[in-house]
């Protein structure tokens, strides 16, 4: 029941989100955050990976970490990106 509670509040905290001013690349690392927590709880406690073998684990942990690498490669693209022609 505390899971659900905690996806609950993530899920509020998320819409309260868009509703405050962040600057342009934040307020996609705050949803992708929180969207990356409710994922976790999800899989550790629906999918069972908390008492799951220690390969399946590593393996949870691994696929955060490459999807926190393409995130900031991805955001660094876009800080830094020329934008030669206007957009309409």
């Amino acid at each position: 029941m505390a899971v659900a509670g905690a996806l609950l509040v993530l899920t509020f905290l998320t819409v309260a989100v868009t509703w405050i001013q962040i600057p342009e690349p934040f307020n996609v690392i705050v949803a992708v955050g929180i969207a990356a927590i409710k994922a976790s709880l999800v899989a550790l406690f629906f999918m069972n990976l908390v008492r799951d073998s220690l390969l399946n684990r590593l393996a949870f942990v691994l696929s955060f970490l490459f999807l926190a690498i393409f995130v900031v490669i991805t955001l660094l693209d876009t800080l830094f990106r020329d934008s030669g022609f206007p957009v309409f």
